[in-house]
């Protein structure tokens, strides 16, 4: 049993994966922590989210200075922290030989100066950021199994990129004409740290991030190509449902999309590929699926991707990298 911890546990993300992981057949949850100054600290996760009664009744450990011992006692952490709390830790756990998942964004695009405008603070190590591998699962398995840091894709270029990139790989469509990305999220996509924008009653159906949301840049740099990214809050706890208009080559198929995505998809479990009708949030949600359809008409195609943002856009797929790079089957213990 590999023994697996979690830091930053008592957010949405967190609770999902001390989930996912107590119940893994060969990682050992084997701690949660939070802040030293979290409200959460001392208490039962189970206290927190009661669907966890009785299944993980763990303590929020706070985070003690000593992280050396801590890096050394187990063999891969979870980072469901802020940018700037993974970028400060992955360091002493890589040191001490204990593997980083981070779900964070501290890693995810290779290019310091990427951070200070997007992310708002200096990246302090750019040997990491050419060793992290981007763990978008379904496209860079080799490379994740060879890595001891994997950066987790976001939710948002998750879904995107699962949608796209077959079609951009198998040079389909037309990128004269920007692939154009909308977005939906349910407000747990905010966190849990209260604020009036996501409060529920405060949400209805709005945009944000309008041509300056930080996951743009990082579709774009992994997809290869430049995209029109607008993201929009919906009045729903979870799930992510994202709408995407590309013009297709002169001549292409039907035939040839679906050609496409069966090339790439056949054998990945997590994807999944409809043959008629386009997926919904009620598809996905609470599973660790991203659900593709599509439709063509008049040299166009749009793609509707669904996944749920706090699983296949978070911890299932965080789970599916450490299961790659353990050379576990990538759907051991999310299916």
């Amino acid at each position: 049993m590999q023994k697996a911890i979690i830091i930053g546990a008592s957010g949405y993300t967190g609770a999902e994966l001390a989930r996912i992981l107590h119940l893994h057949p060969h990682f050992q949850l084997n701690g949660l922590y939070v802040s030293a100054q979290s409200q959460d600290a001392h208490k039962a996760i189970s206290a927190i989210y009661p669907q966890l009664k009785q299944v993980v009744d763990l303590p929020l450990q706070p985070l003690g200075e000593d992280l050396t011992s801590l890096a050394q006692e187990n063999d891969l952490v979870f980072f469901a922290t802020a940018h700037e709390v993974s970028h400060d830790l992955a360091p002493i756990f890589l040191q001490n030989d204990c593997k980083v998942f981070d779900l964070s964004g501290a890693f995810r695009v290779n290019c310091p100066e990427f951070y200070p405008q997007y992310y708002g603070f200096e990246h302090r190590y750019p040997e990491l950021l050419k060793q992290a591998v981007y763990g978008l699962a379904e496209w860079n398995a080799a490379a994740i199994a060879q890595t001891d840091l994997v950066a987790v894709a976001g939710c948002y270029p998750t879904v995107s990129q699962l949608s796209l990139k077959p079609l951009i790989e198998n040079h389909l469509l037309d990128l004269n004409q920007l692939p154009i990305i909308n977005a939906v999220s349910g407000v747990s996509g905010a966190g849990r740290k209260a604020s009036l924008t996501n409060s529920f009653c405060e949400v209805s159906l709005n945009a944000y991030g309008v041509f300056n949301h930080r996951h743009q840049p990082e579709i774009a740099t992994h997809l290869g190509t430049e995209v029109i990214f607008t993201p929009h809050l919906g009045n729903f706890k979870r799930g992510i449902l994202a709408t995407i208009t590309a013009k297709l080559k002169d001549g292409v198929s039907e035939q040839q999309i679906r050609e496409a995505y069966q090339q790439y998809y056949a054998n990945k479990p997590l994807v999944r590929v409809y043959e008629q009708g386009l997926p919904s949030i009620k598809a996905v949600e609470f599973t660790p699926y991203c659900d593709i359809g599509f439709a063509v008409k008049n040299g166009y195609i749009i793609i509707v991707g669904a996944e749920d943002n706090l699983l296949k856009g978070a911890a299932a797929q965080a789970v599916q990298c450490a299961n790659i790079r353990y050379g576990f089957a990538e759907s051991l213990g999310l299916i």
